[in-house]
């Protein structure tokens, strides 16, 4: 594999963990990325095969219901080192809501009053989520991601704020 995708990277970076099936590793993902970085199970079972072929994983034991485990190999190791080592270039945010609000024009006043509440539930949950991470955060790389995510939210929040309800 040439250079690694950030999805790739991302599976590499949680089989360090041990051996884990797909829907572990999305899972996994959820738990450990947040909002920052999604991972759906349809790229986490698309990126499998693809690492299986470069050897970067090999397969491990069966499950139940015919879950596969998959293990990260000397390889895999080697070419995550090298991926969280190179530059990373620009990041790119993907927000529903902001291009929601960019199009909220279009909205009657109801659906951008019900978008704004929606969002605004959501991200105050976000935050207090945030919170409790950062009471939680286990070293100085942990806390300060999720004091990221609290000041992430905080600004989504400032954002809902400065849209008119009318």
């Amino acid at each position: 594999m040439s250079e690694l995708n950030a999805t790739a990277a991302a599976l590499l970076g949680l089989l360090h963990d041990g051996p884990a099936t797909g829907g572990q590793l999305v899972a996994g993902a959820g738990e450990r990325f947040g909002a920052f970085f999604s991972v759906t199970r349809s790229q986490v079972y698309r990126e499998l095969p693809a690492l299986s072929k470069e050897g970067l994983v090999r397969l491990g034991k069966q499950g139940p219901r015919s879950s596969q485990q998959y293990l990260i190999t000397a390889a895999g190791k080697k070419a995550f080192k090298t991926w969280l080592s190179s530059e990373a270039g620009p990041d790119h945010l993907r927000s529903p809501l902001i291009l929601r609000l960019v199009h909220a024009g279009s909205l009657t006043v109801k659906q951008r009053s019900t978008l704004l509440e929606s969002a605004r539930a959501s991200y105050t949950q976000q935050l207090d989520e945030a919170k409790a991470a950062t009471k939680a955060a286990d070293g100085p790389y942990a806390k300060a991601v999720a004091e990221f995510a609290q000041a992430q939210a905080k600004a989504a929040l400032k954002l809902l704020d400065s849209i008119p309800q009318s």
